[in-house]
């Protein structure tokens, strides 16, 4: 008889996910973005804005992450981005918005509320609340767009970041919708 397999952590995160027509508008920023600051765009399908990273977790510590992300009610909002800037030292290009978002701010720090009594350690620097376009990026132009970005957003994700040869791969664990407005 084989000795049972130990489940390796999962490195995951909850975040926000746009839908498709978003992503098509992001993902055509992300080039524009990556082109004039000489990086690598973000893949389309890995666009998000996270909520709270948790690093890597212990399956069990996974399952009790799906019960807090159950347990957080919070209603639909909408989104407006419109500042592009960047994470010298990372090399990160990113969008952001130029005012703070309420509702954004409240499901973040719901969520940190319910992960810090649940006993998960995040981050201790401030929230900022960004979508990364651009990797690599050697210098970007900050600035504000002509036009904002509007989200609604309509749920919030548990993802797990998988580590593949070409790269990192995002799946969804499970998903929630918020309340609508």
């Amino acid at each position: 008889m084989a000795p049972e397999r130990l489940a390796k952590p999962q490195r995951v995160f909850f975040a926000l996910w746009p839908d498709a027509t978003l992503r098509v508008l992001l993902s055509s920023l992300a080039a524009d973005v990556a082109r004039e600051s000489g990086g690598s765009p973000t893949a389309s399908n890995h666009l998000h804005l996270t909520l709270a990273f948790l690093g890597d977790q212990p399956p069990e510590r996974v399952e009790a992450l799906r019960r807090i992300g159950a347990g957080i009610r919070a209603r639909a909002f909408a989104l407006a981005l419109d500042t592009i800037g960047g994470f010298r030292r990372a090399g990160i290009a990113w969008l952001g918005a130029s005012a703070p978002q309420s509702e954004l701010g409240a499901l973040q720090r719901e969520l940190a509320a319910a992960l810090h009594a649940s006993g998960f350690e995040l981050e201790t620097r401030p929230y900022a609340p960004h979508l990364t376009l651009s990797r690599h990026s050697a210098a970007t132009r900050e600035r504000r767009l002509p036009q904002p970005i509007g989200w609604h957003v309509s749920s919030f994700a548990l993802v797990v970041s998988e580590r593949h040869g070409n790269g990192p791969a995002y799946r969804t664990l499970a998903e929630w919708p918020l309340a609508a407005l």
